[in-house]
């Protein structure tokens, strides 16, 4: 139910610290994850309607909040739809979960009935994507050692740092020169 680890912490936790069941570990984490949607989606815009009858400051706080994101945003929910919103949450990365999901959907105006069930479904999506990875980690460091985990780990990351390098027209190795691994 944390906010930075949610299940992409619980789900690692489960199958090596406390060697629980792919599936009950999964189902688990996947609750969890949503009780706190539940909650956010249910509870936040009620509390913000009511601090914002009782104090000015309030007012103009989610005032000012919610006419400069929409404005700001509303051309890209209008693009992508509400199911950007499934893929935010399905691809599991830090800042890209249950939680951010579900403020981002209060401060949209996206609605619980809306809202929940897309929110849901990234997080089932994303719990997925992590038990395959986490397992798959699992298979190889138990079949082929540690080694070749941190290995393969290590060339996915050299690949994503060359992807990002080209994409944003850079010099591959920038990187390496910046932290003085290379000299330019």
């Amino acid at each position: 139910m944390t906010p930075v680890g949610e299940l992409r912490l619980s789900i690692p936790m489960g199958l090596i610290a406390y060697n629980f069941s792919p599936f009950s570990v999964y189902f688990i984490s996947l609750f969890g994850n949503l009780v706190p949607a539940f909650f956010i989606l249910l509870l936040l815009s009620p509390i913000s309607d009511f601090l914002s009858k009782k104090s000015v400051l309030f007012y103009r706080f989610f005032s000012f909040l919610f006419s400069k994101t929409r404005k700001n945003h509303s051309s890209r929910i209008k693009k992508y739809g509400f199911l950007a919103l499934v893929t935010f949450v399905a691809i599991p990365l830090p800042i890209t979960g249950v939680w951010t999901a579900s403020l981002a959907a209060f401060v949209f105006g996206i609605p619980f009935k809306k809202a929940f069930p897309l929110i849901s479904l990234g997080a089932a999506i994303a719990g997925i994507v992590v038990l395959f990875i986490i397992k798959a980690g699992i298979a190889i460091e138990s079949y082929f050692g540690w080694q070749t985990l941190l290995g393969i780990i290590m060339v996915f990351l050299f690949v994503f740092l060359l992807y990002k390098s080209k994409k944003n027209g850079k010099d591959v190795f920038h990187i390496f020169k910046k932290i003085g691994i290379m000299e330019e």
